[in-house]
């Protein structure tokens, strides 16, 4: 199946395309990258393993359910009847020690100054969890700071925690970066490109080193990239976490949302504006605030100790079996969730992430086709990404395949069904070596790149891909096009927005039999491409230089006398 390699030449013409982002240019190296044949990819795969992913038997397929069972045996059955060998020493699972949750008996939020008194109610007004394994939460007359954005980066120059010891206090935080609102990709936290500073995941975090006892974010849906639907469906039921053990990291008492006019009732209340106070958060100057409210609510909890499961294949390399090639998606969704009006209360997670696990299935069948590439190709479908990456992040830090041996991967999660078009979409363009692989072969393909329209919403740090980058395994995150062959960019932000708006991370994110999956093909083919030219190739691709993340892949290749 392998031809002779693209030129040079193809490749720099082809890294031209990806506007936008940092270009490759002839001054640089080269890479090896074989030219490869079209897979031969089931559809026919990608219909039957989504449409029984996400039917009502498996209960949206949230972690530590029967759902699960179900999940890790489809799988496995799958992935052996594709031709991978079982992926963890003779096994097909990688055990994932998690502790689920699941808050009862929500107390109101109370913000009182001895005078006021202002009372929010669970799941319309705010939403709350704890990361402790308690039996009982109790918040009590916590006081209250505002503290910006919630950042501390010396490198940046940046610390909204200066000044002021929020030990025991409650800080209110707003979401996203303070340059958000910026149109270019300019400026101290990347101008309108989420950093990792504006995650939820890095606000708790902080918050917990600072001592504080609660952490309350803002929601504010343009910021945030979602409604408060999603917080709510998101933040209530059982939540899977890791199982800390005994060297757990600082945790708050409680985490949770507000809704924005919550905040803003809350801040009025104290004497301060909403929108004056997060415009003073833009600047590094901000100081805290301190409300002159407590915070305080309780609730239950029932706690569960239990092993979910990474669920992993491979198709062994025939030349070089010993360096890797990685696939990722997460099998997992939320199970039960807030009802929709009709009263369905199964979040069956349909697009999200049915597809994409469908996708490791039809890929492996096709790669298992075509015979061995000369690196082994590895199918890794992690457990718990909606619970903050958990499956990922567990395999990264302990990698059945070592990570200074995997070449790099290839992460799939949610395809939308939106028909065929010219483009993809690129999460994280510019960042490394690998977006020669994906220039070939969108010019194989006969399609262009398009930088990801939404940078602000940082969907780089909100997919499985993101725990391999930590850890330095340069990855793609590439999702479906945004300029579709029937009725342009105007035709796929609508199909976008009907998504987010009235299916992502809710009951109706459903099967649908009249689904066109043309477009999801198409880009699957795109996928086999850059798996199979990665599988082929002699080169080790790497961070660009000034990436984040290169210093941690040049220190893990240097440390080792195999691999990269």
């Amino acid at each position: 199946m392998i031809k002779s390699p693209i030129k040079a030449a193809l490749a720099v013409m082809a890294a031209l395309s990806l506007a936008g982002c940092d270009m490759m240019t002839a001054s640089e190296p080269a890479l090896d990258i074989p030219e490869v044949e079209p897979g031969d990819i089931s559809e026919a795969t990608m219909i039957d393993i989504t449409r029984e992913l996400s039917s009502d038997e498996f209960e949206g397929r949230m972690p530590g359910t029967r759902g699960e069972e179900l999940t890790v045996a489809l799988l496995t059955e799958r992935f052996e009847a594709a031709g991978l060998e079982p992926g963890n020493n003779g096994s097909w699972v990688q055990d994932v020690p998690l502790v689920e949750i699941t808050g009862k008996n929500f107390a109101p939020l109370t913000i009182t100054n001895g005078e006021t008194d202002l009372v929010y109610d669970f799941g319309s007004e705010w939403v709350g969890v704890t990361y402790r394994e308690d039996a009982q939460t109790q918040l009590a007359n916590s006081e209250m700071v505002f503290v910006g954005y919630g950042i501390n980066a010396p490198e940046r120059g940046w610390n909204d925690y200066e000044g002021i010891d929020v030990t025991g206090k409650t800080v209110v935080i707003l979401v996203n970066d303070p340059d958000w609102q910026t149109q270019g990709l300019e400026g101290t936290f990347n101008g309108r490109a989420m950093t990792y500073y504006g995650r939820w995941t890095y606000k708790y975090e902080e918050a917990a080193r600072q001592g504080a006892a609660g952490a309350i974010i803002v929601h504010d849906t343009e910021p945030a990239s979602y409604g408060w639907n999603v917080v709510e469906s998101s933040w209530s039921g059982p939540q899977a976490y890791p199982e800390y053990g005994d060297n757990a990291p600082p945790r708050t008492l409680v985490n949770g949302w507000v809704q924005k006019e919550i905040a803003r009732e809350i801040l009025a209340a104290a004497g301060q504006d909403l929108d004056a106070l997060s415009e003073a958060a833009k600047s590094a100057d901000f100081e805290p605030v301190e409300l002159g409210f407590t915070a305080s609510t309780s609730f239950a909890n029932d706690i569960r100790k239990f092993a979910s499961k990474n669920v992993i294949g491979v198709l062994p390399g025939a030349t070089r079996p010993d360096e890797y090639v990685i696939h990722t998606a997460h099998w997992d969704h939320l199970g039960r969730c807030t009802p929709a009006p009709d009263g369905d209360d199964i979040c069956n997670g349909a697009v999200d992430n049915a597809t994409g696990t469908a996708a490791l299935v039809a890929l492996a069948e096709a790669h298992g086709k075509a015979g061995a590439p000369d690196r082994s190709l590895v199918f890794l479908a992690v457990t718990a990404e909606e619970s903050g990456l958990l499956g990922a992040y567990y395999y990264a830090s302990n990698p059945i395949f070592p990570l200074s041996q995997t070449v790099g991967g290839i992460n799939m999660d949610a395809f939308l069904i939106a028909g065929p078009s010219k483009d993809v979409t690129v999460v994280g363009p510019g960042k490394s070596q690998l977006d020669q692989f994906l220039e070939a072969a969108l010019v194989a393909d006969g399609r262009v790149s398009t930088p990801n329209p939404n940078p602000e919403a940082g969907y780089y740090y909100r997919s499985d891909h993101f725990a391999f980058a930590k850890q330095g395994v340069p990855m793609l995150y590439v999702d479906g096009g945004e300029d579709l062959i029937e009725g342009g960019r105007e035709a796929g932000a609508a199909v976008q927005e009907d998504y987010r708006d009235n299916r992502y991370h809710g009951p109706k994110d459903e099967f649908d039999e009249n689904w066109d999956w043309s477009g999801v093909m198409a880009d699957l083919q795109l996928f086999y491409r850059l798996g199979r030219m990665m599988a082929m190739s002699t080169s080790w691709p790497n961070w660009n230089e000034g990436d984040e993340f290169k210093a941690t892949r040049d220190a893990d290749c240097a440390s080792s006398d195999t691999g990269c």
